[in-house]
Formats: structure tokens, C-alpha cells, sequence
């Protein structure tokens, strides 16, 4: 049996999840790599456009006249884009991110995907995840780069999530990840209910019962981890200060938690928020606008909030959904669940501007925007370029690196 894995939230308690060896463990131990940035200081935040973005309204090809044919009542008209170039710029709702990107802040890649895309909402989330494609993880890409980042054992926020549940990119075999859903309410539900946790550490310690589980030892120290996280991180945290307006969406309230946790500088270097649904099969419009719109937002509030107290060179956001929509539009004036789409990089570290192949919407696949950068160069990129680690032990092989990043 390797490690084990904990949530620690409102709603989750106690979880444990059991996982088997893998063809990527013997590789995770392999050195930092020499001369590479990796600096200790650095952190990766990941939002999870959670149910399949639609990357034509996201990042919108006003120059293409192809998307206003197989549009007709979804395209965004070209007068209302806020333009990058003469072909594509951001939806109407992301003013405030097409203002990070006139400062050079933001990378859009465009047409992100994988081989042989799937279009189910669980296994192309579990593709994305685990960074595997062709075969099935127990581990996620940032559960792996926390295995074998080398990070102090005492240190118990190493990585964060901002979520209901632990999310399958930071499941990993040693590393126990505390899910915080907010910190209001941040704990062992068998700690909030007395008759729960005496009950536990009753059956926990009595040495009359016959059966003695062997795995009970390692169950004790991830419950031990994850009480005296609950304990540790309102004291950790109290004492910075938001210096920004955050929006009152849920994606505000993520990030400014997220804020609060990279600037009391507890070592975190992986943060993970959700944002969604972007499933929008019917009445698209309205959903997604208002999706990206709070995005946007949420962002500028948090990069202010970074920038006042010199955090903003340090973090990295980058974006990611399952798969985009297809390319023409259905009769519910909404879209289905299609294949590549676009992700942005976010932050001081990013060398702002639009990457890889703008979508060419004659040459599809059956009807849907034809992968040109694989996720897995992206996720090499972070882990190379801004983690400081070897990437072809966490993602299972060589991938190109994307210039991205300063």
C-alpha cells in the first residue's frame, strides 16, 4: 500500500484513497534540474474551467468568417471583441483580463488539446488531470511533482486546495493535500461533531479489539496531519491583509483565499481553485459571459492584490478545461461538447502575447477545433520553466517546452 490521501473540509472528513504502483514511480526521485529557475519562492495556481469552455467566445476569431457562419446567433460581433490582432481578442466580459494582457501578463495558447480527444466530461477531466492520455493514473501531474519536488517534510501546505474535494491533479502517493472548501469551516467533520472524534480515537487506541488494522498507522498520521492543519492555517494566515476589491462571485472569494495563502508565505507551491459550469449545451450566451466576465474580474482583483505586496513576479495562474465546444453552434442556441481550445497563463513571469495556431475552422475534426499544442508541452513548460523539475518523470515522456515564460 503507498501513501494515502486525505480531504479535510466541510464536507468531505476523513478520505482515503488507495493507490497501486505505477510505471512513474521509480523516475519521480530523479535531482532538481541544475541552472533552472524552480526558485523556492514560486508558486503555480491552477483554475479548473470546470465543464468545457467554449474557446470560440472565450478567445474569438472576429477575422474568420467562417465562425459567423456557423454561428449565427452565438458569434460575438467583431465590433464588440476587445481585439488583440486582426484576427482574434477576448470576449466583451474580459476587460479586466485583456487590461493584464496590454500589460503584458498574460499568454493566450491557443488550440490546447491531446491525441484522440475524448468528449466525455469525466475520463477528458481525468485525461487532464492525470496527464495520461493512453492509459489510467492513480496520481495526478501535481501530486507527482510534489512526490518528487523534495519539499520539508513539516511543512503540511505544500499544496492547497481551494475546492469541495480533493481534485485528481493533486492526488499523490506521499504527499497529504488539504482540501479547504473555506476556511470558516475548515476541518475533520469528525472533529466538529464530539461524539465523531471521541468515538475515533476511542476505536483508534483500543488495544482489546481483535482486529488491528496495518494500515491504522499511516490512517493516524494523515488524521494527525489534517487536525493539526485545520489548527495551524487561521494562525498561519491571520495576519495578512487584502489589498485589493475582490468580486463576490465564488472565483473572487477562491483567489482572494489563495492570495492570502501565498502572501503569508507558508510554502505553498501549488494552489488549486475551480470555476464553472461552461457546460452550456442550451442558452450559451448569457452562462458563459457571465463565467468569464467573473473570471476576469477575480484575476485583475488578484494580481492587484499580489502586486501590492510584491507577490505578482512570483505566482504563475494558468487555466484549464476539459475540452472546448464544437465549432457550430446547436439548435438551443448553445454548443456540445467539442475538442481543443485555448488556456491563458497568467502573471509577472509570463512573456505576454498569443501562441501556437489560431483555429482553423475548414480543417476539423468531425466538426470540432483540431488540437495543435499538446496540454502536455504546457504542463512541461510549468514544470521545467517555472517549477525547476524535471517533467519527463511526472508526465511519462519528452514534450516540447513553450516560450512563455520570462
Amino acid at each position: 500500500m503507498k501513501r494515502l490521501n486525505f480531504l479535510a473540509g466541510t464536507l468531505s472528513g476523513l478520505s482515503v484513497v488507495a493507490s497501486g504502483d505505477h510505471f512513474f514511480a521509480k523516475a519521480l526521485a530523479q535531482s532538481p534540474l541544475p541552472g533552472l529557475p524552480g526558485g523556492d519562492n514560486r508558486t503555480l495556481v491552477l483554475v479548473n474551467l470546470i465543464g468545457g469552455n467554449d474557446g470560440l467566445n472565450c478567445v474569438v476569431p472576429h477575422g474568420n468568417s467562417q465562425y459567423y457562419r456557423v454561428r449565427p446567433s452565438l458569434a460575438i460581433a467583431s465590433s464588440d471583441v476587445l481585439h488583440i490582432n486582426s484576427q482574434v481578442g477576448f470576449n466583451p466580459r474580459m476587460r479586466s483580463l485583456k487590461g493584464l494582457y496590454d500589460k503584458g501578463m498574460v499568454a493566450v495558447v491557443q488550440g490546447v488539446g491531446y491525441p484522440d480527444p475524448n468528449h466525455s466530461h469525466f475520463r477528458s477531466s481525468e485525461i487532464w488531470q492525470t496527464a495520461a492520455p493512453e492509459t489510467y493514473m492513480h496520481t495526478g501531474w501535481l501530486g507527482r511533482y510534489l512526490d518528487s519536488a523534495g519539499l520539508p517534510d513539516k511543512n503540511l501546505f505544500k499544496g492547497v486546495a481551494i475546492s469541495q474535494v480533493l481534485p485528481e491533479a493533486l492526488v499523490s502517493e506521499r504527499i497529504d493535500v488539504p482540501t479547504i472548501a473555506n476556511l470558516n469551516h475548515y476541518g475533520l467533520v469528525s472533529d466538529q461533531d464530539p461524539y465523531s472524534r471521541n468515538a475515533f480515537a476511542q476505536d483508534a487506541h483500543d488495544r482489546s479489539l481483535l482486529f488491528q488494522s496495518p494500515y491504522l498507522g499511516q490512517v493516524m498520521q494523515i488524521e494527525d496531519h489534517a487536525q493539526r492543519g485545520s489548527e495551524e492555517l487561521p494562525h498561519l494566515i491571520g495576519g495578512y491583509r487584502t489589498q485589493a476589491s475582490y468580486p463576490s462571485s465564488t472565483i473572487g472569494k477562491s483567489l482572494a483565499l489563495a492570495a492570502q495563502i501565498i502572501g503569508s508565505n507558508i510554502g505553498t507551491r501549488v494552489l488549486y481553485v475551480s470555476h464553472g459550469s461552461f457546460d452550456t449545451h442550451v442558452n450559451q450566451v448569457q452562462t458563459q459571459n457571465n463565467l468569464l466576465g467573473q473570471l476576469s474580474d477575480a484575476l485583475s482583483a488578484f494580481y492587484t492584490d499580489l502586486a501590492a505586496h510584491g507577490n505578482d513576479k512570483r505566482v504563475l495562474t494558468m487555466t484549464f478545461s476539459e475540452f472546448g465546444r464544437r465549432i457550430e453552434e446547436n439548435g438551443a442556441r448553445g454548443t456540445d461538447h467539442g475538442e481543443a481550445s485555448p488556456l491563458f497563463m497568467v502573471g509577472g513571469g509570463v512573456k505576454g502575447g498569443v501562441y501556437g495556431s489560431d483555429p482553423d475552422l475548414n480543417n476539423t475534426n468531425m466538426g470540432n477545433v483540431k488540437f495543435s499544442t499538446d496540454f502536455r508541452s504546457v504542463y512541461a513548460t510549468v514544470l521545467e520553466r517555472w517549477l525547476g523539475r524535471p517533467s519527463a518523470p511526472v508526465l511519462g515522456g519528452q514534450f516540447s517546452k513553450l516560450p512563455i515564460l520570462a
